[in-house]
């Protein structure tokens, strides 16, 4: 008598739970990107930036001395989140936290000479990478990727 499979064994494998998946590689990617980042700003000298760091230092350097509360909504981080990582880039000489003169209870958070003096390491390493991406990609694939990311950053 032939044997029944098992639930397991019966069940279809989901297509969706493979290395192919579009959420699996866009984390490899991003992965894949801040590890050559992180080597890179070691290799330049500042081994404690670390690539997550850019979702503050990004919008500082487009504009410094904004309130926590607007660095987080320009980087779509979490209040709780901001607070964390607005500490670690203290501890690490990045940012500093200064009164708000317009509202005491607020904190306004300015880079620092070292951040400023990393901004061409960073400007310079992802000018290369950018390359580097483009070389692989071809321009135009490169292109639609980038927009196409820029649409999936504001998915519901």
């Amino acid at each position: 008598m032939p044997r029944r499979p098992t639930a397991a064994a019966a069940r279809p494998r989901s297509p969706q739970l493979t290395r192919q998946n579009l959420g699996f590689l866009l984390a490899k990617a991003s992965q894949r990107w801040n590890e050559l980042l992180a080597e890179r700003f070691a290799a330049a000298g500042f081994p404690e930036v670390r690539p997550s760091y850019g979702s503050i230092l990004v919008p500082l350097y487009e504009e410094d001395g904004l309130r926590m509360g607007e660095i987080a909504r320009r980087a779509r981080l979490s209040k709780q989140t901001m607070t964390t990582m607005v500490r670690l880039l203290e501890r690490d000489g990045l940012v500093e936290r200064r009164a708000d003169p317009d509202d005491g209870r607020a904190a306004l958070v300015f880079l620092t000479p070292r951040a400023q003096a990393f901004r061409p390491v960073a400007e310079a390493t992802l000018r290369d990478l950018g390359r580097r991406a483009r070389k692989r990609l071809g321009a135009t694939t490169a292109d639609e990727v980038s927009d196409a990311l820029r649409r999936l950053a504001e998915l519901e």
